[in-house]
């Protein structure tokens, strides 16, 4: 049901029945690797190339999520997944593995709330019984594409992130003692000129900004609402631009409730750069470590607002500035 100017609230409140959250190397070594399901030691996953390597991620990130579910394949009416490879392959190919009816989306690392927001909404009209959403990345695969293949050793600048290795994927319905998704905030283009691919945090902090103070105003809602407000990969940089921005404009976010993803999912000494990236940063961050803090009591509310910059390397090549979006989900303890 529509609320306000670019918001829904699902008055059946779906649950999120169960997920499956898959890792690699670096992040076992991280500090969330507790709330992974499944971690490899192996950057490669027994695979030939590293694309090969993303699309096993995501097949056993859904798996996980299905047999947790205690569901067959059979019984998902649809998938939703996007990745940050070109033509979203990792989810069509993964896709064709699962052989549920399958719509790819596209949002960059926001995909991971993109598609959380309309399998919630799918469901909650009654367009679906249940909806497995999913996203994924690679930082091999990632970086072979958008920047360097991780063979050249190619210097990073302090601001540049680190594309998290996994998956993350959730099944969405009506029934069990999941948490509850309760409100979605649909964010539109912020595009404040910036070209640096190796700046991401700068460029997505402004969107995840007017999400989130749109999120405010559709519900007639304020920060206090939620026990934990949480973007999804603005990383150092992004997350102090976020911060300050949020504080001019009169939204002041308690510092013990607002955090980011990105700053979540590495340990200090870990050379992760500003934090973590890749759409599968918000996607086992959420799936994992923040439900299992709702699930534990810790945390009532939650506010999850992944933030996604809509490049892509033929963009970058013609200097294109970066377009940017930001999409915000409510998950609340169930019952």
């Amino acid at each position: 049901m529509l609320q306000g100017q670019q918001s829904w609230v699902f008055n059946k409140k779906p649950r999120i029945i169960s997920t499956g959250v898959v890792g690699g190397p670096f992040e076992a070594q991280g500090a969330l690797a507790e709330d992974f399901d499944i971690l490899h030691d192996d950057i490669w996953l027994e695979q030939e190339r590293f694309e090969k390597a993303e699309k096993k991620l995501l097949e056993e990130a859904c798996e996980k999520a299905i047999d947790k579910g205690c569901k067959k394949k059979e019984d998902i009416h649809f998938f939703f997944s996007g990745d940050l490879m070109n033509q979203i392959i990792s989810s069509s190919f993964a896709a064709r593995t699962l052989g549920i009816p399958y719509i790819g989306i596209f949002g960059a690392c926001s995909t991971s709330m993109a598609g959380l927001a309309l399998a919630a909404y799918l469901v909650d009209t009654g367009g679906a019984g249940y909806v497995l959403t999913a996203a994924s990345s690679h930082n091999s695969s990632v970086n072979k594409q958008y920047r360097y293949p991780t063979e050249y050793g190619a210097q990073n600048p302090p601001t540049a992130q680190w594309t998290v290795t996994g998956a993350g994927a959730a099944l969405v319905g009506l029934e069990g003692n999941g948490p509850h998704i309760t409100r979605a905030t649909i964010g539109r283009i912020v595009d404040m000129g910036i070209s640096d691919p190796f700046n991401m945090g700068a460029a997505m902090a402004p969107a995840a900004v007017d999400t989130i103070e749109a999120h405010f105003r559709d519900f007639q809602l304020d920060p206090s609402h939620y026990d934990l407000i949480a973007t999804g990969d603005l990383g150092k940089v992004g997350h102090h631009i976020a911060a300050d921005l949020l504080t001019e404009h009169g939204t002041n976010i308690p510092q013990d409730k607002f955090t980011d993803c990105g700053l979540l999912i590495y340990k200090d000494d870990q050379k992760a750069g500003a934090g973590g990236s890749g759409c599968a940063c918000s996607a086992v961050v959420t799936y994992g470590h923040l439900l299992n803090r709702i699930n534990r009591g810790e945390l009532t509310r939650i506010l999850v607002v992944a933030t996604g910059a809509l490049m892509s390397p033929l963009s970058y090549q013609q200097k294109e500035t970066i377009p940017c979006i930001a999409h915000a989900v409510a998950i609340e303890r169930g019952e």
